[in-house]
């Protein structure tokens, strides 16, 4: 497992710098431009998380801090975690440069609740937790416990990620068929990918290429955070995601992706689930 972490650690490390480079999709220079800007992500949770003005919030696994600064515009006081200190240190300088008031930290699920104690924040009314976050951890009974240890009775949990459906396909195939080729429910020993590039459009020429990731069913996620002691509130399943998973994808409205329309309906691409712990 130590392995496996290490292995996504350097990954994460090297894309923090090429994501934050200019001319890249996370156009970091423009939060800084544009007080009143809102990231894409964001925007499409924005009527789900409902008015958050006042709200201790943390954003779990929070890369470059687009969605961390969005949180905070809308009126959240955010805190922002991840496990890689080249992350961290590209979303401290973005919200210095913005004008925002937001802590970052260096945890990961293991000890997220430890090292948010000891800053003096253990209690949340607000767990963010943005898109492609969940793949990258081995066990989501762990990510759920460190929810519920994070948040305030009556707070709440919001998640929006890549849906397991699209996580199991076969996302190189060019010809548009939907074939299932990755494990759909969580399984101890990662799947491992070697891809020479990223997410977002950049002339970085990568040198840690590979990474390790672990699919969780659906069920497993719900299952997971009621056995934590939270109460399900929501959860849909949606037609869209951020980022062009499949090569015959289309563009679709606030910078989302979809399917043709002709395929549109055969298969969920994201899902958002929404929890509170009980006061």
């Amino acid at each position: 497992m130590r392995a496996a972490v290490d292995l996504n650690l350097a990954n994460w490390d090297e894309r923090a710098l090429a994501h934050a480079a200019p001319g890249t999709g996370y156009v970091l220079d423009d939060y800084v431009a544009d007080p009143a800007k809102i990231s894409d992500v964001v925007s499409f949770d924005a009527p789900r998380l409902g008015d958050v003005s006042g709200l201790q919030g943390v954003h779990l696994q929070c890369h470059l801090g687009t969605d961390t600064l969005s949180l905070a515009r809308l009126g959240a006081r955010m805190t922002g975690v991840d496990f890689s200190p080249a992350a961290l240190e590209q979303a401290s300088a973005l919200a210095a440069r913005a004008g925002a008031d937001i802590d970052y930290h260096r945890a990961d699920v293991s000890d997220g609740a430890a090292v948010l104690a000891a800053a003096g924040a253990d209690r949340y009314d607000l767990v963010y937790t943005g898109i492609g976050a969940l793949c990258w951890l081995p066990r989501i009974t762990d990510w759920a416990r460190l929810v519920a240890d994070l948040l305030a009775p009556g707070g709440r949990l919001l998640v929006r990620d890549g849906h397991p459906a699209l996580l199991a396909l076969d996302q190189d195939r060019t010809d548009g068929d939907l074939v299932l080729s990755h494990p759909w429910f969580e399984r101890a020993e990662p799947t491992v990918f070697d891809e020479p590039g990223s997410y977002v459009e950049t002339d970085h020429v990568f040198t840690h290429t590979r990474s390790a990731e672990w699919n969780h069913g659906l069920g497993e996620l719900v299952t997971a955070v009621l056995g934590a002691g939270l109460r399900v509130t929501g959860l849909e399943e949606h037609r869209s995601i951020p980022w062009k998973a499949m090569a015959h994808m289309v563009g679709a409205p606030g910078g989302e992706w979809a399917l043709p329309e002709d395929a549109a309906d055969r298969v969920p691409l994201s899902f958002t689930l929404q929890a509170t712990k009980p006061a």
